[in-house]
This record gives structure tokens, C-alpha cells and sequence, in this order.
């Protein structure tokens, strides 16, 4: 039976990045809340907000035959803190001064649902910042560039230049690790 990818994101970035491996896929809105739990690690959580939004995803396309639904979920964690999008100006600054001159691990989860079956996959990544001073920060943060972005940057904006080191997946870092996603699809068989 021939499938059909819909993507649980109304994220631009994931639907770029799952562009560039050619699949066809549709957006869906999903809402689903992204609340750690008290003791909950980094990476479960991560993977249960993934897998939620894979099947409230799932349950808005199932009388569609062939729905696969991919869904995803990245959030920067600095030890055992989990960073996600900042509220404001003031959370977005806070964030970027606690990341600054410290190495970090980004964490992408993937799970692809369908009415039969479910896989799953997971990138982490390590990155270094350099020290970024007040203004840097300031003038980062007046961009807006860190607003909707787990940890307040985007490693393919302006922030880059804040890298010292990458280690593991550029993709997985804006939002959808692209070699995990290909063979997830794969394994799957909805590619």
C-alpha cells in the first residue's frame, strides 16, 4: 500500500531539512504540551514530547490509508537543565549567558507512526560556545532571531558565530537530524 508522510510541524526549518532528502510529506498542526516531568532525564522527555506529537499527529490523519506521520522534537540541555524556546527578551538573554563559553548537548528525537506500526531514532549533539560579552548577547537577542528556538539561538542564523565546536549533526541541531530521518524513513519503509 503506497504511503503518505505527513509531518507533525508547523516548524519552517523541519519542513526545509525533510525537503532536502526529496520525500513528499504534508504539514499538520499538532498541539501538544511540552512539560518535563519532575525527574524525568533530558532524553526521555524529549522522546515522549516526540512520540505525543507523532500521535496526536497520527489521530488527526488515520482514516487516511498509508498515513505515516513523522514527528519530532530538539531541545538544547545543559547538564540536566532542559532549555527550551524563551518566553522573552529577559529568558532569552538568561539562556544564552548560561550556554556562553560551556559545552552543551542538543538532543533530537524522531518517531514515525502509522496505524500498524511505530520507530523511533535519536541524535544527540555536543556543542561549544565560545564567550559572548553583554553586548554580544544584546545584540544577538534584538535581532528576535532567538525567539521559537529551543535554547534561544539558531546555529543557522546569526548564532553561529557564537560555535566554537559541533560535534554530531548540524541538522540535528536546527531541528531534524537529516541522516536519523533517512534511516528511520527507511527502516520504516515510507521512503
Amino acid at each position: 500500500m503506497p504511503f503518505r508522510l505527513f509531518l507533525a510541524s508547523q516548524s519552517p526549518r523541519r519542513a526545509e531539512l525533510l525537503r532536502q532528502l526529496g520525500v513528499a510529506f504534508e504539514p499538520i498542526t499538532v498541539d501538544v504540551p511540552e512539560q518535563r516531568q519532575p525527574g524525568e532525564p533530558p532524553e526521555d522527555y524529549v522522546s515522549r514530547v516526540a512520540r505525543e506529537k507523532a500521535g496526536a499527529g497520527l489521530l488527526q490523519v488515520a482514516a487516511v490509508d498509508g498515513a505515516v506521520v513523522l514527528g519530532a522534537d530538539t531541545e538544547v540541555v545543559l547538564g540536566d537543565e532542559v532549555f527550551g524556546k524563551p518566553a522573552d527578551a529577559e529568558a532569552a538573554a538568561a539562556m544564552l549567558r548560561r550556554l556562553a563559553g560551556r559545552t552543551h548537548r542538543v538532543v533530537s528525537t524522531l518517531w514515525c507512526v502509522s496505524a500498524a506500526r511505530e520507530e523511533h531514532a535519536q541524535c544527540v549533539s555536543t556543542v561549544e560556545f565560545a564567550p559572548l560579552d553583554e553586548a554580544a548577547i544584546a545584540a544577538y537577542v534584538a535581532t528576535g532571531e532567538p525567539f521559537g528556538k529551543a535554547g534561544a539561538y539558531a546555529i543557522q542564523g546569526r548564532a553561529a558565530a557564537f560555535i566554537r565546536r559541533l560535534d554530531g549533526s548540524y541538522s540535528g541541531v536546527m531541528g531534524l537530524p537529516l541522516c536519523e530521518t533517512a534511516h528511520l524513513l527507511r527502516r520504516f519503509d515510507a521512503a
